[in-house]
């Protein structure tokens, strides 16, 4: 699969579809398309078929339109990907009426990062296409910084530092997009190969043992077999989400915990 990078494109034009801004009126028919249908049919393809699959030809055949008619909506793939980004984000935004009396996080901070990480696992599994995108220079729309400033509010007021507030902000995504990374990945195997896990295993379990003295491996033998009758498999992805998020609220405790102490 390809990796693309977000602000790849032009970077004025990028902020400007991002944030609204309208060019100058043309005179002529009455524009067939909105940006906005362009980048929910960008979605949609690339949902089912992945970013490799999403071109400006794919998205006009989709809507019924000549091709050179969608660039003059959207300049470019580039541009593309950075409002498809911004527009998949906007789905971790609460309602305003929520974010307004910051009732979203209502409850104990671990509950509050506990969802944070779980709604990043299911975005991303929704939207696998954003695991091919770069993140380095993040498509700075109105739903990325709603986001933002959302996911701060879930840390604010425990005796953090602000660079530890954008740092644990950092550590609870970064760790479900990650999880999230290795779950897809899992799952797209079976799809492009063509083959299961259990048949991949039964393919390679008879010739393992003629080749492999298992008497050298004895703890990756006894744990190995332990870990495969439990995932079904040679990975669990979701029981290492589970495992590590656990993990990963424990330490962050551990931060705040040297925050408080007297």
């Amino acid at each position: 699969m390809t990796t693309e990078y977000s602000g790849a494109g032009d970077p004025v034009r990028s902020l400007e579809l991002l944030w609204g801004a309208q060019p100058r009126p043309r005179r002529g028919p009455r524009p067939r398309l909105t940006v906005e249908e362009i980048v929910r049919a960008a979605i949609e393809i690339a949902d089912a078929e992945g970013l490799d699959a999403l071109s400006m030809r794919r998205i006009a055949e989709s809507l019924g339109v000549a091709p050179m008619s969608i660039y003059t909506y959207v300049p470019g793939k580039s541009e593309l990907i950075d409002l498809m980004l911004d527009r998949a984000i906007g789905e971790l935004a609460p309602p305003a009426d929520a974010a307004a009396g910051g009732a979203e996080w209502a409850g104990e901070w671990r509950d509050r990062l506990e969802r944070m990480a779980r709604e990043h696992w299911d975005l991303y599994h929704r939207h696998p296409w954003m695991l091919q995108v770069s993140l380095g220079r993040p498509p700075m729309g109105p739903n990325l910084l709603d986001k933002y400033e959302r996911e701060l509010r879930a840390v604010d007021g425990l005796g953090l530092t602000d660079l530890e507030m954008d740092s644990v902000v950092a550590l609870v995504t970064g760790f479900a997009e990650s999880s999230a990374r290795v779950s897809v990945n899992a799952a797209q195997a079976e799809q492009r190969t063509g083959m299961s896990d259990e048949e991949w295993w039964e393919a390679s379990a008879p010739v393992l043992d003629k080749l492999v003295d298992y008497s050298r491996y004895p703890l990756g033998s006894r744990v190995g077999t332990v870990a495969g009758e439990e995932y079904g498999g040679a990975i669990g992805p979701g029981h290492a989400f589970e495992f590590g998020l656990e993990r990963v609220l424990d330490g962050i405790d551990a931060l705040i915990r040297t925050r408080r102490a007297p």
